[in-house]
C-alpha cells in the first residue's frame, strides 16, 4: 500500500485511516480485534480515536475505544507498525470542552494508559476552547513533545480563521504548531474545508485526514428514504441528508461505482483520496465486509471524468 507523507511530519499513512469511533460501541472488542487484524494486515497503518469515544453510549464514560485498540497493540506486538491518532478536549465530564494547560497534561496520561503505549503519534485539539489561549494550548504541548508523550500535535474543527490565528501564535512565540488538521468533509459535506480553509492547508503544507468521509453513512447508498433510518443507530444523523441534491449524489455515485464494479461508499471514499489538499479520509467498519471495502477504496482510482461527474453532481 503506498504511503502518504502527512504534512510536514515524518508519519507516513496509507491513503485511508481507519475511525475507532466504534470500537466498544457497534464494535465489541472480538470484533474490533478482528476489524483491526483485517486493515494493518491489507497494508494501511493509522487509527484514529479519541478520549471521549464512546461517550455518548449509555453506561460508558469514555475512553472505550482507546482501551480496545491499547488491548490490541498489546496482544499482537505491533505498536510500531501503527500510527496511533487520538484527541483531547471533548467535555469528559468537566462540563465543557477544555484545552487548558493543566487538562491536557491529565487527559494525554489517561490516554497513554489506556492505549497501553509510551507515546501517540499524533494529538489532536479535538474542538475550539475560546476560554482557553492558543498560546497556553501549545505551551501545553510543546512540554509533551519534549517528554516524548507525543510525536506531534494536529487539531480538529478549526476554520481557517481560528487555524491561521493558531499558526500565527506558534510562529510569533517560538511554539510547536498545528500540523494536522482533521475537518468535516466528504461528497456533500464540502462548503467548510473546500476554498479557504483548504488553500491555507496546502499553502502551509498541513496534512489534512477528513471525518464523517462517509456523510455518517449516507454515501454508501443505503439509505434512500426515511424508512431507512432504522438500519443503523447512525441512521438518525442521515436524514438531513434526504434532500434532491443528495439523491443526485447518490445517482452519480450508482453511475461511477457502476463503471469501476465498486461499491457506493469506496468511490466516495476514493473521491476524497484524490481531492487536493486531503492525505486521508478517515472511514469505520463494524463487519468484515465493510472492511475489506474500505481497503478496496484505498486503492481504486477515479478518472479525470469520474471526478468531474462527482463534482457536478454535489454543486
Amino acid at each position: 500500500m503506498q504511503k502518504r507523507r502527512l504534512g510536514r511530519t515524518d508519519l507516513s499513512i496509507a491513503p485511508l485511516v481507519l475511525g475507532g469511533n466504534v470500537f466498544g460501541w457497534t464494535a465489541d472488542e472480538k470484533t474490533s480485534f478482528d476489524l483491526l487484524d483485517r486493515f494493518v494486515g491489507a497494508g494501511l497503518n493509522a487509527i484514529d480515536t479519541a478520549d471521549a469515544y464512546s461517550r455518548w453510549v449509555p453506561g460508558h464514560k469514555g475512553g472505550e475505544s482507546e482501551t480496545i485498540i491499547g488491548k490490541w497493540m498489546k496482544d499482537r506486538g505491533n505498536r510500531d507498525k501503527v500510527v496511533v491518532i487520538t484527541k483531547v478536549g471533548s467535555d469528559m465530564g468537566q462540563g465543557h470542552k477544555d484545552l487548558s494547560a493543566a487538562y491536557i497534561e491529565k487527559a494525554v496520561d489517561a490516554s497513554l494508559k489506556r492505549l497501553q503505549t509510551e507515546f501517540i503519534d499524533l494529538y489532536l485539539s479535538h474542538w475550539p476552547d475560546p476560554a482557553t489561549p492558543y498560546e497556553e494550548t501549545l505551551g501545553a504541548y510543546e512540554k509533551l513533545l519534549a517528554k516524548g508523550k507525543i510525536r506531534y500535535a494536529g487539531c480538529s474543527n478549526l476554520d481557517a480563521g481560528q487555524l491561521r490565528a493558531a499558526l500565527d501564535v506558534a510562529s510569533l512565540r517560538s511554539l510547536p504548531r498545528y500540523e494536522v488538521l482533521q475537518p468535516e468533509y466528504n461528497l456533500y459535506d464540502r462548503s467548510s474545508f473546500d476554498g479557504p480553509l483548504r488553500d491555507l492547508c496546502v499553502a502551509e503544507d498541513i496534512g489534512v485526514i477528513t471525518y464523517f468521509s462517509l456523510a455518517k453513512g449516507f454515501l454508501s447508498g443505503k439509505y434512500r428514504s426515511e424508512a431507512d433510518l432504522g438500519q443503523s443507530p447512525r441512521g438518525g444523523g442521515v436524514k438531513d441528508y434526504l434532500n434532491a441534491r443528495g439523491m443526485r449524489i447518490l445517482a452519480a455515485l450508482h453511475a461511477v461505482s457502476s463503471r469501476h464494479s465498486a461499491k457506493q461508499a469506496e468511490v466516495a471514499l476514493a473521491w476524497v483520496i484524490a481531492r487536493p489538499g486531503v492525505t486521508a479520509p478517515i472511514a469505520s467498519a463494524t463487519k468484515p465486509e465493510q472492511m475489506d471495502s474500505l481497503i478496496k477504496a484505498a486503492s481504486l482510482k477515479l478518472s479525470a471524468a469520474d471526478m468531474a461527474e462527482l463534482d457536478k453532481a454535489s454543486d
